[in-house]
């Protein structure tokens, strides 16, 4: 590791000289009336001036537009420093309200009062955050598909349209462009100390959203348009998010021991860290949490940086290169092919990684760096499960990351807990971790089946094609010898050989496979392709058994009212002979699916071209469980025709299955 105390800032040089530097050049006092109109509106046309352009090209010249800003900037803080929070309030708390969160943008005013560098820095990103979501609601009232990127954004035809492109570019000099300030990229990003942020561009970007609001009004009573704003993000089912316990005040005071002497946390980014864990303890989640990523990114890459021998990727890169961020410290490789070293310094890897994948990365988990940088989970209802989790993760951190004689800390009886919870945590959110949730489900929905109400076997006369239940025999032998050559690859303590159906294609057998620890980490494209298959073919199964117990449901109550013609009566005879036999078959693809996820890695590593093959059978598994949800639906009911398609299917999968076999026995 680096000597943390001789980093002294993770600004490089250019990146330091723009931010606490270029704009302090100019001594001059800037009479704040020059801005603001009689009635304290802001005069755009004079701040406009103040962007300079170069004479090749007339875009930005970002170097003299921020020096010569900067006594704008000073101006406008001295002024909001003198002003008290009601006239504050009444003079431009209504300018906020386009925003859809004006009490964020009053907080920012407060922090301005204070002396707290950290404050400043947290303030700076609140804004930016619920300024960029603000500024997408403004774009979709002439456009579509808003930019992800708040560069691309600020540099989008729609925003110049409303504002004009005068009042964006000075947007542009204090964030969006890699070539001005981009206040918002150093502070999310981990790149900034408190103390390198200075508090007069937090008061221009409150000042210019003000201004803002003063243009949208204009615009808008002009084209008689309505600013709709976009719902927040809302988490459901926090329980999957669980990985670590309860924090208390106890395991809290010693993550503030640690910090202080963990070498995961550089000394010019301590404030962060102390800032963090005191508003998680003052039931600030949404600030914790925006305070400790950016240092869990800044700690990683310290590691990453070491790691693979590239000091200089600690600092913040040029307008000509790339940040080090999490999306290339999690990556397998580097930019230039090598192996990323950053898995092998830490010792829990697969922790690790699964757990940023899950909570930032993968487009199913809650992606919460995304989410509030970009300003879509309203910050007053951020639940305090999910601050949990990362500030628990960041506790082991500092844990792994500490001296011997930090031992006593380390082992203390409350922080145990966390450092087994950590060993332990599986992926809950990458497609093989969401395969297996979707296929216990279904076995759930297709459990319930047995217990549907249906009339006495007596009045269910037998249907045609299924006479002298010879059909029922054969597709019941299919399913037999397909499963009775795969059950040396099942636990055995979950089958019974009695009842080579029932007792093997079981809850209890798909919960202990699906409980079988698979490495989710960079799988490969071929694995990834081969999961998006089962996925599919699993959330047919699921919706053909919800149909079935839908249809079996109404079926059965129009059956006692009397209310069901006499083809109808028929039809519903077939169904429950059919679902007889339908329960196995669906069993046995989730049994397929499942014993695939176990082998999927280590066949398509040793047999790529059969696996290929493999591939296709999946797809036509898939193209019957689709047939199905259209034969079971309440619209066509052919029954049939869905015993005619499943008898098919198993012959196909009964001939494949021996391939297969061989594919799974070369890979064990």
């Amino acid at each position: 590791m680096a000597s943390l105390d001789s980093v002294t800032t993770c600004l490089s040089q250019p990146v330091h000289y723009a931010i606490c530097e270029l704009g302090f050049e100019k001594k001059e006092i800037y009479d704040i009336n020059n801005i603001l109109s009689g009635n304290r509106e802001v005069c755009w046309q004079a701040v406009t001036e103040h962007v300079c352009y170069l004479e090749s090209d007339q875009s930005v010249d970002y170097i003299k537009s921020i020096r010569s800003l900067g006594p704008v900037c000073e101006s406008v803080n001295s002024y909001f420093k003198s002003l008290a929070k009601e006239q504050f309030v009444i003079q431009y708390a209504l300018w906020f309200h386009w925003t859809n969160c004006t009490e964020v943008f009053l907080e920012v005013f407060d922090v301005l009062q204070s002396t707290q560098t950290t404050e400043v820095a947290l303030g700076l990103m609140k804004l930016t955050s619920c300024l960029e979501r603000a500024l997408g609601d403004v774009y979709l009232l002439k456009g579509n598909d808003c930019p992800f990127l708040l560069r691309d954004l600020l540099a989008s035809e729609q925003l110049a349209d409303v504002f004009g492109q005068a009042v964006m570019n000075v947007l542009r000099v204090f964030i969006g462009s890699p070539h001005g300030l981009n206040l918002r990229n150093v502070l999310w990003h981990g790149f900034a100390s408190p103390q390198e942020i200075p508090a007069k561009y937090c008061a221009m970007l409150l000042f210019l959203t003000a201004g803002l609001g003063q243009l949208l009004q204009t615009y808008l009573l002009q084209t008689k348009g309505v600013l709709a704003h976009r719902p927040y993000v809302i988490f459901i089912s926090l329980e999957e998010l669980d990985a670590f316990p309860d924090l208390n005040n106890e395991i809290l005071s010693i993550a503030e021991e640690l910090v202080k002497l963990s070498s995961f946390v550089l000394k010019i980014m301590l404030p962060f860290w102390i800032a963090a864990l005191t508003a998680f303890k003052q039931s600030r989640y949404a600030d914790s949490v925006i305070l400790l990523l950016p240092q869990l990114e800044a700690g990683l890459r310290l590691l990453f940086t070491t790691s693979n021998k590239c000091p200089n990727r600690l600092l913040t890169a040029e307008s000509s290169a790339l940040y080090t961020t999490f999306d290339e410290m999690l990556a397998k490789h580097l930019e230039n092919e090598e192996v990323n070293q950053l898995p092998v310094v830490l010792e829990e890897p697969a922790m690790e990684s699964d757990f940023l994948w899950d909570f930032l990365n993968h487009q199913e988990g809650p992606r919460i760096r995304d989410r509030l940088s970009h300003g879509e989970i309203n910050l007053e209802t951020f639940p305090r499960e999910i601050a949990n989790q990362i500030v628990g993760f960041a506790i082991t951190l500092l844990c792994r990351f500490s001296d011997e004689d930090m031992f006593s800390l380390k082992e203390h009886m409350v922080i145990k807990p966390l450092m087994n919870c950590a060993s332990c945590y599986q992926s809950r959110f990458h497609p093989i971790s969401r395969l297996k949730k979707q296929v216990l489900e279904c076995m759930k929905s297709i459990h319930l089946w047995p217990e549907l109400a249906t009339v006495p076997e007596e009045q269910v006369q037998t249907t045609k094609g299924l006479e002298g239940n010879a059909e029922a025999n054969t597709l019941i032998l299919m399913i037999s010898e397909i499963i009775s050559p795969l059950q040396r690859y099942m636990p055995q303590s979950c089958c019974s050989s009695d009842d080579p159906i029932n007792g093997v294609l079981t809850e209890r057998l798909l919960v202990e496979l699906c409980g079988t620890r698979i490495c989710t980490l960079y799988s490969p494209r071929p694995v990834l392709e081969v999961v998006a298959v089962l996925r599919r073919i699993g959330a047919q199964c699921h919706q053909a058994s919800q149909q079935v117990i839908a249809g079996a449901g109404l079926r059965y109550t129009q059956w006692l009212n009397r209310t069901l013609r006499s083809r109808q009566r028929h039809n519903y005879r077939r169904m429950l002979n059919s679902i007889k036999f339908l329960s196995p078959v669906l069993r046995l693809i989730l049994l397929l699916i499942t014993l695939e996820l176990v082998s999927v890695h280590s066949v398509c590593k040793k047999n790529p071209f059969d696996y290929q093959q493999y591939l296709k059978f999946l797809k036509s598994v898939l193209q019957y469980t689709e047939n199905l949800v259209t034969y079971t639906s309440p619209e066509k009911n052919k029954w049939d025709e869905t015993m005619e398609l499943t008898k098919r299917t198993l012959i196909k999968i009964r001939k494949i299955s021996d391939r297969k076999l061989m594919l799974m026995h070369l890979a064990t």
